[in-house]
């Protein structure tokens, strides 16, 4: 398996075994790589991840009823469950299932907005709504996420009129990678906007996770 893949795994411990997991987040597979990276480095061995399908953001609307699923199923092995995931288009109803379970979220309403830091990002919103963003994993799955649902595969006249109003690409870079800049760089040229390289880290991400796996 690997961190891209759109599949429920249960990483590194056994869930309702005789360990040492007691907590268990719950996250999106778009940013299971970056989960893996910061418990790796921090040694959070107590800590258990379960990813639902990174495609579910195509989806916004099944977001809530796939974590209440996965809450269900795994409420039972572990003392604490944390979802990471923002609102994440879901229009308040994801935090509407984490309230009737008492499970906490990332604040905030999106991946781009923890990455950079929720009231960092807050503060630059005005200026950059001619913005289009990119995570690390968007600009690995940019083909597969944007490109090819979007249609421009197959209709690539199309450029100009989604991304009219656009005039810049920031890539929230969570690891320096010059290949994965070099990609990004590459994604901005395909979509006719300027590039701009903004490194956040885990920003938000990983001030949750800690917490928690400190908590």
């Amino acid at each position: 398996m690997t961190p891209d893949d759109d599949i429920l795994t249960v990483d590194g411990l056994t869930a309702g075994a005789d360990n040492a997991a007691k907590v268990l987040i719950l996250g999106c597979g778009a940013i299971a790589r970056e989960i893996l990276a910061l418990k790796a480095a921090n040694g959070w061995d107590h800590v258990a991840l379960t990813c639902l399908p990174a495609i579910l953001h195509n989806h916004p609307e099944k977001i809530a009823g796939a974590v209440e699923d996965a809450i269900l199923k795994h409420r039972s092995d572990f003392d604490t469950i944390f979802v990471a995931y923002a609102d994440c288009g879901t229009g308040g109803q994801l935090q509407e299932v984490c309230d009737r379970y008492g499970v906490e979220m990332i604040a905030g309403p999106h991946c781009y907005s923890f990455f950079e830091g929720t009231e960092a990002f807050a503060e630059k919103a005005a200026d950059e709504f001619s913005t289009f963003y990119l995570t690390d994993f968007l600009v690995r799955q940019f083909d597969a996420f944007v490109w090819k649902p979007l249609g421009l595969d197959r209709y690539p006249e199309l450029r100009d009129t989604y991304f009219a109003h656009y005039t810049t690409l920031v890539h929230q870079v969570q690891v320096d990678d010059p290949m994965l800049t070099a990609k990004a760089q590459e994604c901005a040229a395909r979509l006719g906007l300027t590039y701009e390289r903004r490194f956040t880290g885990y920003g938000d991400l990983e001030t949750s996770l800690r917490a928690v796996a400190q908590g």
